[in-house]
């Protein structure tokens, strides 16, 4: 019975079985020819094959190629060539790319064929460009528009104003292809960043993440070959701003900059310039202020970024105007100040309860113990209207009293010296007097900050302490 079912078996099913048997022979030949296909181009010389490999790439993705060291094939994960250190430039030679590694992914049978040689994409990997911002405008402009696929793996920017370094990108990803494609990360000052375009590159969105900053821009339209027309809209934390502006080669024109929180909203105007060196122009409004937000200002840690200090040169003009019914101290303010090699003047013009204040100010940052010098003048026709607003009581009315104050401040030992003290109705300080004020106004203003010195209740005690 066994012997009859054995004989149906083989009669009915020999062809499948033999069949079967013959497909192991076909799957080892063809493991045999597929390894052997991706194995023999480890044995080319590839040095007779830089001129072709070079050209395609210039005529390509426009890398001009100026180093490289040998070509390697590898086999493994996929068919790639290879080439380590290279020096290239993009289509407009202004900008070198010094790369660790290049890779290039060749179309199948281009392994073979290199009259017909053609890749499906590249990667350039640990790649550092040191350049001038213009300059890396160009090269992003090229590289954006690329339409052969590109991965720039952990890219170093340097931008640079001749020597002097500006700021540094770290770290940059950017793949124009895949699920990925226009997506840009990486590192800006030390907070990670991500950038997303697209595809016409007419609205770009960034966010930083680590400091809650989420932003997009549109660009309006391109009004030179050098420049552009933007929108820029986004958040900081709980704050919103919006910003028009106009690009052109070296300079950033500031038509409307908007900012807005719970603390502070102004409107600004004016330009920044990066060529040749960073300077900034800006006239700003103040809308809304809660003086409040002036003792969160930490004097020490702004002295102390010289670093920082050293790249800024600064014009910036701040007016305030209090609204009609509102109880604020200071009704009008006008503030221009001046920041170049580290020098800071300032020239403060305000008016309480119409009296009339004129400082000027100037404090060198890059002292180690910075001296911030003053000369101020107080005008008024009401003394008593003055003092009112400061709630102080004083009986007579429409008393004249102007003051002349000339002095410095040591801002870090919280030390202050007058030179001259002196009234228009003919009081002048003598030694002792200033001493005397010099002495109530350390123990009474300045014993805390130099932020604190400016609090109302302070200022009270020392007038009446010098009454």
């Amino acid at each position: 019975m066994i012997n009859k079912f054995d004989k149906i078996i083989n009669n009915k099913f020999s062809v499948f079985f033999k069949f079967v048997f013959f497909l192991r022979y076909l799957f080892l030949i063809f493991f045999v020819a597929t390894v052997l296909f991706l194995s023999i181009p480890g044995f080319f010389d590839y040095e007779k094959r830089k001129p072709v490999i070079k050209n395609y790439l210039y005529q390509n993705y426009g890398l001009k190629i100026t180093n490289m060291e040998r070509i390697e094939f590898k086999a493994l994960p996929v068919p790639n060539l290879e080439i380590r250190n290279i020096t290239t430039t993009f289509f407009s030679g202004d900008v070198a790319i010094k790369s660790k590694k290049l890779t290039l992914y060749p179309k199948l049978f281009s392994i073979y064929n290199y009259d017909n040689f053609s890749v499906r994409r590249i990667k350039l990997e640990n790649n550092n460009i040191d350049t001038s911002l213009e300059k890396i405008k160009n090269l992003s402009n090229t590289i954006f528009n690329l339409k052969k696929k590109i991965f720039l793996k952990n890219l170093n920017i340097i931008l640079k104003n001749n020597e002097d370094k500006i700021f540094e990108i770290k770290k940059i990803n950017y793949l124009n292809y895949g699920y990925k494609k226009n997506i840009m990360i990486g590192e800006i000052f030390n907070q990670k960043f991500k950038i997303k375009l697209d595809d016409k590159l007419k609205e770009l969105k960034l966010n930083l993440p680590n400091i809650g900053v989420s932003s997009k821009l549109n660009i309006d339209g391109y009004t030179k070959d050098t420049g552009f027309d933007g929108l820029l809209k986004g958040k900081i934390l709980k704050s919103q701003f919006k910003l028009k502006f106009s690009y052109d080669k070296n300079k950033i024109e500031i038509n409307e900059f908007f900012f807005r929180n719970k603390n502070i909203s102004f409107k600004s105007e004016g330009n920044l310039k990066f060529i040749p060196y960073f300077k900034t122009n800006l006239v700003s409004r103040i809308i809304d202020i809660d003086t409040k937000l002036l003792s969160q200002l930490e004097i020490n840690r702004i002295i102390n970024s010289k670093d920082f200090i050293k790249k800024i040169n600064l014009k910036k003009k701040i007016m305030f105007k209090s609204k009609t019914f509102n109880n604020d101290l200071i009704d009008e303010l006008n503030l221009d100040m001046d920041l170049a090699y580290g020098r800071l003047n300032i020239l403060k013009d305000f008016k309480i309860s119409n009296s009339t204040f004129t400082c000027k100010n100037n404090i060198n940052l890059f002292d180690d113990f910075p001296i911030f010098y003053f000369n101020c003048l107080i005008n008024t026709s009401d003394k008593k209207k003055l003092l009112k607003k400061i709630q102080i009581k004083y009986k007579n009315k429409d008393e004249p009293f102007h003051l002349e104050v000339k002095g410095n401040l040591n801002v870090l030992n919280n030390k202050v010296n007058f030179e001259n003290i002196k009234l228009r109705s003919g009081y002048k300080a003598s030694e002792e007097d200033l001493k005397y004020f010099k002495s109530t106004f350390e123990s009474i203003i300045f014993d805390q900050t130099f932020i604190q010195m400016f609090k109302i209740s302070k200022i009270k005690k020392f007038i009446l302490e010098i009454s």
